[in-house]
């Protein structure tokens, strides 16, 4: 076996696995158990012994899927080895989630595991460009390009990665609590601050971050992200192409299509 996969909550795992021609070794971060089966749960205070095992187990590829908060340290349970890096983690931490990332990614990195995205071992998760249900108007050409704007100026200051967009007029951005939560936020959004509907009804735009490490932590929709975006009363989705991972895509082309949304893999 030598793809390790350092799995999080939510459905993007246990898709991940099944698109995967081998099953990997499911590791776990410790309070943050996966949906799926898990041979390996370790702490981040003890990442060094981890990622020794990962090296005697024969492991020698990394990739990570599923959503992990940031998770409490006990200074107590530092080894030596790891002790060491608690000024770089620390360092990292206060620069913002990307910063983490990155260097998260090159401990691994440090260690001989080389990290893999789900574009190199699952691409048939990411669409390509291309209208997949419904038709895009005009409108909606012209939202989407003024949400991507959006969203790029938020993920250059690490904010999010994704906007509602109506007629030009930004409903909602993405912030810490996530899609779920912005798209439930512009449901109870009184009909006066928003445009007449019939001009166009809008959409939710997601895409990656400025710069983004294209191997972690790629934006994710669902079936449940269709049905939060016509609960918002928008016309559809769209998303960076190539670069946003869809859960389920047969799924989400019945529900969009049931749900009257289109659904757009934007160049």
């Amino acid at each position: 076996m030598t793809l390790a996969l350092i799995a999080g909550t939510g459905a993007l795992p246990a898709a991940l696995i099944s698109a995967l021609p081998d099953r990997p070794l499911v590791c776990a971060l410790d309070g943050f158990a996966p949906q799926v089966t898990t041979d390996v749960v370790f702490r981040l205070e003890r990442l060094v012994p981890f990622l020794r095992d990962l090296g005697a187990r024969g492991v020698t590829e990394v990739a990570f899927a599923g959503a992990v908060r940031r998770p409490r340290l006990d200074p107590a349970l530092f080894d030596p080895a790891t002790a060491q890096l608690v000024p770089r983690l620390v360092t990292a931490m206060q620069a913002g989630d990307d910063a983490t990332l990155r260097e998260i990614i090159a401990l691994f990195e440090e260690a001989d595991l080389a990290v893999k995205g789900v574009a190199e071992i699952a691409p048939a998760l990411l669409p390509v460009a291309g209208v997949l249900v419904g038709r895009v108007t005009a409108r909606d050409e012209a939202d989407a390009a003024r949400a991507a704007a959006i969203v790029a100026a938020l993920g250059a200051v690490d904010v999010g990665q994704g906007a509602c967009v109506a007629q030009g007029q930004c409903l909602a951005v993405e912030a810490l609590p996530g899609t779920d939560a912005m798209l439930a936020g512009l449901v109870a959004l009184p009909g006066a601050l928003r445009p007449d509907a019939n001009q166009g009804r809008g959409l939710l735009y997601k895409a990656a971050k400025p710069g983004q490490d294209m191997r972690i932590d790629l934006p994710t929709i669902g079936v449940e992200t269709l049905r939060g975006v016509a609960a918002a009363e928008l016309g559809g989705v769209a998303f960076q192409a190539a670069a946003v991972i869809c859960l389920g895509l047969d799924d989400m082309r019945a529900e969009a299509d049931r749900l009257g949304l289109f659904l757009w893999a934007r160049a």
